[in-house]
Parts: C-alpha cells; structure tokens; sequence
C-alpha cells in the first residue's frame, strides 16, 4: 500500500515548529524593545556613567537646562551633555572628586589632569560619555520638544520635578492617553514663557506679582482662568488626530 503522505510531509512538524519559533521571538523582541521599562515605566531610574546629581546643579546652584541641554528649545529633540560641556566647569571645580573619574576618562586626563598616556607614550585619546536613556518614545511617536517649550510648556510637565532629583527617573508614563489629557486641557500647564525654564514656578504667586489683564483689561488672580488667556493669546490649538504623533 503506497505512503497516504508523500515523503516531503515529514519536515512538516519541524518547519512548524521553526516558524512558530521565528513568530514567538519577533513577539519576544518587540515586546522588550518597545513595552519594557525603559520606554514605560513610571520610576525607571538607571545608573548613568557618572552620577550627576540635579538638585545640585539645577536646584541648589541654580544652574539652567538650556547649560546642558543646549538644543532643547531649537531642535526636536532634547541633546544630553558632552564631555566638554561638564568639562567647562569641573577643568577647576571639584577636578579631583573620585566621582568625576568617568569625566576625566573621557577627557583622557588623569587626576592631575594631565593627559593620560599609553605604555609607548602616545597619547590617549578620550571616549565620549554613554549617558543611559531615561525617556523613550516608541519610534512611530513623533514629538518636538522645541514646538512645546516655545508655547508655554514646561520640562516640569514631561519630566516632574527633575532640578529636585538627585538620580533622574521617569516621573510621569507618557502614554498616548496622559499626551492627550494635556492636548485637550493645555491650560494647566502652559506657563509665560520667561517661566518656561523656571523650575520653582508657581502661578498664583506669579499672578500676585504680575498686574496680568486680560482684554477687557480685568485682572487675572485665578491660574486657570490665566492659563487659558494665555492659550487663547497665543492661538494655541493642540491636535487630537492621530497624524498628530504618529507620522
């Protein structure tokens, strides 16, 4: 009695196995690329090359973002330091601290600050630093840090209270739902602008401070009601369609 099945029939349960194999690790990788905590999480916090502490350089010395994060306000994206950067300061400042031996490997010195060599006398030459990434957005979102600062929106919106925090985490989930609780009700949080960078800022205190009137010349004493003059003043209407992010 000839085979029911033809012969080629029996790799069939191992190109099955093979293909439900390749589908489960492609659902394993984009799971772990775009779902883990490192784009997600509320609290991920990761240990950065070399500890630098915000309270200290933003809250306690006052420093602004703009000193490191130097493109923010012109680009889409927000730059992390180079080398040279930190370099700027800590050349005379705290030079020999142990724990600015990351800096001092990249700037290929030594606590002496002299150049560092090799066993033939060369010259070492630096490695730039790997700062680890707090803040991802999947690679299908698009988003323009420069579009929102220059319209009132605060790194302390996206960000929480970072100038506070000694080792930066992800403070708020940045998921579709919370970006457009912000696009449907812009003004809780749009701020003037020269408050943009202004970590401490509070509106009611700016609004005792400020003779704000709004275009019946009324003062403005209540946040809300001046949030929303500066959203109507300035024209600013957020999208809610999904082109608006997803390009």
């Amino acid at each position: 009695m000839a085979n029911f099945f033809p012969r080629w029939a029996n790799l069939m349960p191992l190109k099955i196995a093979v293909c439900l194999g390749a589908v489960g690790a492609g659902v394993v990788a984009g799971i772990t690329y775009y779902a883990t905590p490192k784009a997600q999480r509320v609290g991920y916090q990761p240990t950065q090359p070399i500890h630098y502490d915000h309270n200290l350089h933003a809250n306690q010395l006052g420093m602004d973002c703009r000193y490191c994060h130097s493109f923010v306000e012109h680009s889409g994206h927000a730059n992390v330091p180079t080398a040279n950067t930190c370099w700027n300061c800590h050349s005379s400042i705290k030079k020999g601290s142990p724990k600015l031996a990351g800096l001092r490997d990249a700037m290929a010195v030594d606590e002496n600050h002299a150049p560092l060599q090799d066993a033939d006398g060369n010259a070492v030459e630096g490695k730039p630093i790997k700062w680890v990434r707090v803040h991802k957005s999947p690679d299908y979102v698009y988003f323009n840090h420069s579009a929102h600062l220059n319209r009132g929106i605060s790194c302390q919106s996206c960000h929480g209270d970072v100038h506070k925090m000694e080792k930066v985490y992800q403070a708020e989930s940045h998921s579709m739902g919370w970006c457009l609780d912000c696009h449907r009700n812009p003004e809780k949080h749009v701020r003037p602008l020269e408050e943009v960078y202004n970590l401490d800022y509070d509106p009611a205190e700016y609004l005792e401070e400020n003779d704000v009137r709004d275009l019946d010349n009324n003062r403005i004493t209540e946040p809300e009601e001046f949030g929303k003059f500066l959203v109507a003043h300035w024209g600013i209407q957020p999208k809610e369609s999904c082109a608006t992010c997803h390009r």
